[in-house]
């Protein structure tokens, strides 16, 4: 009972979190949309993508292009770079089996994130990977089965 009230009391900063299926290889075109109406427009949120893959993804590093749309008409674009495996080759992330899960950072990690617009926001994920040389785009993205969103109430919450 102890152990079950303290994994639920651990995610009760969710206030969204969801994933969506690429079926093992994410096209470049594909690009994965995220549709969320937030609670409150004056409290800090922490926003992750998070990705699921197998041990057919053969990089260390992983690139996106996040596009975040305010509701009345603001776009931000980043470009992300995350690690996603050490050194020697295993790969960083939880997971037992050959399914690695990556809870990698969004926004609210340098500064507190405020959805400061009332309504819904749209957060558009894509892959922007290359091999080393290489101007053209990789295809289809191997080993990738899920791309997902999380946003949680800061810690101070």
């Amino acid at each position: 009972m102890v152990l079950l009230l303290s994994i639920m009391s651990c995610d009760s900063n969710r206030i969204f979190d969801e994933y969506k299926s690429v079926s093992g290889e994410w096209d470049k075109d594909n690009t994965i949309e995220f549709k969320v109406t937030p609670p409150d427009s004056t409290e800090a949120y922490n926003l992750y993508v998070n990705l699921r893959h197998t041990d057919d993804y053969k990089y260390s590093n992983l690139f996106l292009i996040v596009e975040l749309n305010y509701p009345n008409g603001k776009t931000l674009n980043d470009t992300l770079r995350y690690k996603m495996a050490n050194p020697d080759g295993t790969f960083l992330g939880t997971g037992f089996t050959d399914v690695k899960e990556s809870k990698l950072w969004y926004k609210g990690f340098e500064e507190p994130f405020i959805f400061d617009e009332t309504g819904e926001y749209s957060i558009n994920i894509q892959h922007a990977m290359r091999e080393n040389g290489s101007i053209k785009g990789i295809d289809k993205l191997e080993g990738i089965t899920d791309v997902g969103l999380r946003i949680e109430h800061t810690q101070t919450h």
